[in-house]
């Protein structure tokens, strides 16, 4: 249940911070590159963990998510830093999720 009511807002946030980068970002395209990259690695997560019950697989897309959220946060800080900064839930929550799957991970070899 903690996890809705988490990503919820923060996928607000996605969004806002998308739209924000978006329209005054320089590189469109590139930024438009990163998030998604970043929203894709994001939705393989759930089926990986939860369907296919594969916590290390998962970990492997969650710690690319990362490096892929501080790639984003750089890009988005640099087009819009209220875009960026909006981002920083996001990120601190994955980080969360990453040491969570990690420990599951570890406990389930």
């Amino acid at each position: 249940q903690a996890f809705g009511l988490v990503w919820t807002p923060i996928y607000g946030l996605i969004a806002y911070a998308g739209a924000r980068a978006l329209t005054s970002g320089e590189d469109r395209a590139g930024l438009a590159r990163a998030l998604g990259v970043n929203l894709a690695l994001n939705a393989a997560w759930t089926p990986l963990f939860f369907r296919a019950k594969a916590p290390r697989l998962a970990l492997a897309d969650v710690l690319a998510l990362d490096a892929a959220n501080l790639v984003l946060l750089r890009r988005f800080l640099r087009a819009d830093r209220r875009a960026g900064l909006a981002l920083l839930p996001y990120v601190g929550w994955t980080a969360f999720a990453t040491a969570l799957n990690a420990s599951i991970a570890a406990r389930n070899p």
